[in-house]
């Protein structure tokens, strides 16, 4: 039963992760679509094309594109989760996660932006300038780890004060 609390535990810190770190995605983009004059429709409409699913909603597929970016990005925060769990479970004092989500989103964008998109969507990598879109990255980390930094933190006080009740 303990297992069970701890993986539900896990999946629901991920949930959370992902969608702050979309969310903080989608305010960047718009941000940099606004500063430059840009569309941030057409990267949400370039999501839903890259991920081969325009055919779903054709009508919408802006709305699509951001459906699709949220579910890959509570993906994304579920296995953060769980490698956050393995990592900060073998040490004895507190560590801090933003050094693991920067490395870790770090790769996840060398991975996307210069491996999987290159072969699967071309034209998606020049919606954006690479540097727009590494730092779009590093602001999921930083939101990601700042979600878990207060887990964390909200889970120690409450494990003090069932010791000290």
């Amino acid at each position: 039963m303990k297992n069970t609390h701890h993986y539900l535990e896990t999946v629901r810190n991920g949930v959370i992760a992902g969608a702050a770190g979309g969310l903080t995605e989608i305010a960047w983009v718009t941000l940099y679509a606004g500063v430059t004059g840009s569309n941030a429709v057409i990267l949400a409409r370039g999501v839903t094309t890259a991920a081969g699913v325009s055919a779903l909603l054709p009508a919408y597929p802006a709305t699509l594109g951001v459906v699709v970016h949220m579910a890959f990005a509570v993906a994304l925060g579920i296995a953060l989760a769980f490698a956050w769990r393995i990592l900060s479970s073998h040490r004895s004092e507190a560590v801090s996660p933003f050094p693991f989500m920067f490395i870790a989103l770090t790769g996840v964008w060398a991975v996307n932006f210069l491996v999987v998109l290159p072969l699967v969507s071309p034209a998606f990598i020049s919606l954006v300038p690479f540097p727009v879109s590494l730092i779009s990255k590093v602001l999921f980390g930083l939101a990601a780890a700042e979600v878990f930094r207060r887990l964390d933190a909200s889970a120690l006080h409450a494990r003090q004060a069932r010791l000290c009740a």
